[in-house]
C-alpha cells in the first residue's frame, strides 16, 4: 500500500512538472508571434505614412503644374476637386457589392415583406433549409380579437376561447 502511495506522489509530480513545461512552451510561443505582429504592424503603419506623405508631394505637383497656366487659388480648388473625386472613387470600390443600392431595391416594400437591407433570403448559404420558420401574413393577435381592420378575426378562423390546450392537435 505505501508504494501504491509512493507511485501516485509521483505520477501528481509528473502531471504538474508537464503541466508547467506546457504553460512555459505556450507562453513562449504567444510571446514570439506577438512580437512577429508588432513589428507587421509597425511596418505597415510606416508604409502608411509614406503613402499619405508621397499623396501629398503628388497633390502639389499637380497643383504646381496646373498654378502654371492658372492663378494659384484656381489650381489649388482644381487639386482639391480631384482629390476629392478620388476619395469617393476609393470609398466606392471599398464597400462590399450587396449593400450598394439597386433599382430593385431602392423602392421601399410595404407589407409584412420590408426586410432590412433587401428581401429575405430563401435559404441560407449552407443549404441546410430554412434559418427561420415562416413570418404569417397577418399578426397574431394577443387575446381578444379585432372588430375591424386587417387584424379583423376571420369568420372561421378560431377564437382564443375556443381553443382547448387539453385536444389532441392536428
Amino acid at each position: 500500500m505505501n508504494r501504491l502511495e509512493h507511485t501516485e506522489h509521483l505520477d501528481r509530480k509528473l502531471i504538474d512538472e508537464l503541466a508547467q513545461v506546457a504553460r512555459e512552451t505556450v507562453r513562449d510561443e504567444l510571446r514570439e508571434q506577438t512580437r512577429k505582429q508588432r513589428r507587421t504592424a509597425t511596418l505597415y503603419a510606416a508604409s502608411g505614412a509614406t503613402a499619405l506623405y508621397a499623396g501629398a508631394a503628388l497633390a502639389l505637383a499637380v497643383g504646381l503644374a496646373l498654378a502654371i497656366g492658372l492663378p494659384g487659388w484656381a489650381a489649388a480648388l482644381i487639386t482639391a476637386a480631384l482629390l476629392a473625386a478620388v476619395a469617393y472613387l476609393l470609398r466606392g470600390a471599398a464597400r462590399p457589392s450587396g449593400s450598394r443600392p439597386t433599382p430593385t431595391s431602392e423602392a421601399a416594400p410595404t407589407g409584412h415583406d420590408h426586410v432590412v437591407g433587401g428581401s429575405a433570403p430563401g435559404a441560407p448559404p449552407s443549404g441546410l433549409g430554412m434559418p427561420y420558420p415562416p413570418v404569417p401574413p397577418v399578426a397574431p393577435t394577443a387575446g381578444v380579437p379585432a372588430t375591424d381592420g386587417p387584424h379583423a378575426a376571420q369568420p372561421g378562423a378560431p377564437r382564443q376561447d375556443d381553443v382547448n390546450p387539453e385536444a389532441p392537435r392536428r
